[in-house]
């Protein structure tokens, strides 16, 4: 099957999960076009049976934004007209969902039958797409796909309440490459970074106010009263700035490093003897599932799809957002008790098994063989 896959190509959830998906679907033998502005972030070497289709901006004087929504719609047209696309698999509903749709009705007037798939990830529906001046384009253009998936049961649910859904929507989860978050000894590095011994804390997200990495900081603070410890924040963003400023005022600098955006983040998580996820809205929770992969506990929120991912008094806790002072309780508790800890870093690769690409791919594929069954019909 020859399966378009456009995304952003940043590090946030949705262009890693649409990345790996499309590099497990040619290991299967399907072939997989990438369609975005620049190369996905988890793109990063050759791959048979996958190429990328980099959409280029239009500049022109009266354009005061370029109109990439077009550009994106010419080029799907273009791949799926010279590749003989058999499904276009577009990720986040703005704007994707609605490119989607027109070039769907392009391709129909030369001729050309292409379903469409639309995975929803988060934002696009709990943030974007609630926006006023979003809100009828996100709900059009989700009902004009043939197949709608979400990444979790909360985000359905949100989706149904927020929006006039005429079709089913079925939940994916999203996976993970267990052979590729897994946990591997490197005592040279946990030396270097934790000297002492130190517990070592580790943090992912692309930095923005709704991931709340200043509550990272301020249970760290806490936590480090009691329990030496090393924090590890990975990524970067808006917010790191601000992140920077608090951790200078709480004095903490000395103890936390700023990793930036990281390739290969199992490499750190493997390292890890707790993950840190203070988020106020989370679809799903890939970064908990990674380090969860990698036998890191998680100590998260209680919202969104997290409660799905991170079993509570198994796996990792609960919190509700904002709550600090119990984070960092819950994370003392762990750290401080070693047996306990073993046990839920047992309990999180289990866990994280059930997210298996393995497990997830044939999913997949069974939702294009649908939508091409129902474009056929």
């Amino acid at each position: 099957m020859k399966i378009g896959i456009v995304c952003y190509p940043t590090f946030g959830g949705s262009g890693v999960l649409a990345t790996e998906l499309g590099l497990g679907l040619a290991k299967k033998g399907h072939q997989i076009h990438f369609i975005s502005y620049k190369r996905p972030a988890r793109l990063t070497s050759f791959h048979k049976d996958v190429f990328l289709h980099e959409v280029s901006s239009l500049e022109y004087p009266l354009f005061e934004f370029p109109p990439y929504a077009s550009t994106l719609a010419s080029k799907i047209v273009d791949v799926a007209i010279h590749e003989k696309l058999d499904v276009l698999h577009v990720h986040y509903a703005v704007p994707h969902a609605a490119v989607a749709f027109l070039a769907k009705n392009i391709l129909k007037a030369k001729g050309v039958h292409l379903p469409v798939v639309t995975t929803l990830h988060g934002t696009d529906i709990t943030l974007i797409g609630l926006d006023q001046s979003m809100a009828s384009v996100v709900e059009f253009s989700i009902n004009q796909s043939d197949v709608i998936t979400t990444v979790s049961e909360s985000l359905k649910k949100q989706t149904l309440e927020s929006f006039d859904i005429k079709k089913d929507i079925s939940v994916i989860y999203n996976f993970i490459d267990m052979e590729r978050f897994k946990r591997r000894t490197n005592q040279k590095l946990k030396s270097d970074i934790a000297p002492l011994g130190e517990h070592i804390i580790v943090h992912t997200s692309n930095f923005r106010k709704v991931k709340r990495v200043q509550d990272v900081v301020q249970a760290f603070s806490l936590i480090v009263k009691s329990v030496p410890a090393k924090l590890l924040l990975i990524g970067d963003g808006p917010e790191r700035r601000n992140v920077e400023e608090l951790c200078r005022n709480l004095g903490t600098c000395g103890d936390i490093t700023f990793l930036g955006k990281q390739d290969a983040v199992e490499e750190i998580l493997s390292l890890a003897d707790l993950f840190i996820l203070p988020s106020e809205n989370e679809s799903f929770g890939l970064a908990a599932l990674e380090a969860m992969a990698c036998e890191v506990p998680v100590i998260s929120t209680n919202i969104g799809g997290l409660p799905e991912v991170n079993d509570d008094g198994l796996t990792g806790f609960l919190c509700s957002v904002g709550d600090i002072a119990t984070m960092a309780s819950k994370a003392i508790q762990l750290l401080t008790d070693s047996e306990r800890l073993e046990k839920f870093r047992a309990n999180a690769r289990t866990k994280a098994e059930t997210f298996s690409k393995a497990k997830t791919l044939p999913q997949y594929e069974h939702l294009y063989n649908l939508s091409l069954s129902e474009v056929m019909a």
